[in-house]
This record gives C-alpha cells, sequence and structure tokens, in this order.
C-alpha cells in the first residue's frame, strides 16, 4: 500500500482531516446533547492520526530531501482542521512527493551522511519501523493521555 512516498503521505494527509471530522463531531455532540464520551473518542483517535501523519510528514521529508520550509509546513498543517488536504495538493503539484523510496546508495554526496544512511537502512526493513514507528506513536500517545487533554 505505501510503496511510495507519496501515497504513504497522501493517506495519513487524509486520515488526519477524517480525524478532525471525528473530533469537531464529537465537539458537536457533547455541546448539543451533553455526550462527553464522543470528544473522548473522536479526540482519541484525533490525536493518534495526528502523531502517526507528524511521523509520517517527517520521514517522508527527510526521503524527498525537503528543505525546512516545506517539512514546517506539512507538520503545521495537522494543527488546523483539514490543512492537510491542501498542503497534500501543493506538496503534489510541487513535486515534492514525487520519486521512490530512497532505499539504496546513489552518487549523490548527500547519500553519504549519518541520516541518509540511517534512513536507508530503516527504508529496507519496512515491517521493523513499521512496529518501532507504531509503538513510538502508542507510548506518545498513552503519556499524552495520562498528562490529560489539552486545557484541562
Amino acid at each position: 500500500m505505501f510503496r511510495s512516498p507519496k501515497m504513504f503521505f497522501r493517506v495519513l494527509a487524509f486520515a488526519e482531516a477524517v480525524s478532525w471530522t471525528l473530533l469537531i463531531g464529537g465537539m458537536i455532540l457533547r455541546a448539543t446533547n451533553g455526550l462527553d464520551i464522543a470528544v473522548s473518542i473522536g479526540g482519541g483517535i484525533h490525536g493518534f492520526v495526528f502523531l502517526a501523519y507528524a511521523a509520517t510528514a517527517v520521514i517522508v521529508a527527510k526521503n524527498q530531501r525537503w528543505s525546512a520550509g516545506p517539512t514546517s509546513v506539512a507538520v503545521i498543517s495537522a494543527v488546523i482542521p483539514y490543512a492537510t488536504i491542501p498542503v497534500d495538493l501543493w506538496l503534489k503539484r510541487s513535486g515534492r512527493l514525487e520519486g521512490p523510496w530512497r532505499t539504496a546508495l546513489t552518487e549523490d554526496p548527500r547519500d553519504r551522511s549519518r541520516h541518509d544512511r540511517a534512513l536507508r537502512v530503516l527504508l529496507n526493513r519496512p515491517g521493523l519501523v513499521g512496529g518501532v514507528l507504531s509503538a513510538g506513536v502508542v507510548m506518545l500517545f498513552v503519556v499524552l493521555l495520562i498528562i490529560g487533554p489539552p486545557g484541562g
């Protein structure tokens, strides 16, 4: 499913937008019907997808060699409801999502850096990376749940 950085990013950008819908819907249900559980469910899903999207944006940015500007825009877009969709379209139109995963050493001198070597090692072990990323997102999510909701 995630054979390209473009597909990986686009799926998570869409999921982040859907998670905003769940959170906003939960807030509406809480305000109109007193269903606090709706915010807990929608907020929990949104929080998890938010963290997964941010991790995805960083991995894709590193693979695609984005500068700090597009990387920051991609990560920060998750904070604004539905902003991941226009950011995804902008990145697609500007060609920043094109190209394969960088799993092999090339002639590019940037491939010799320590972090590029680490990226290749990780990309050549997608099951391991998926597991480690999932575990990391879950652990951060649990810590944030223990800390409590924003403003609460």
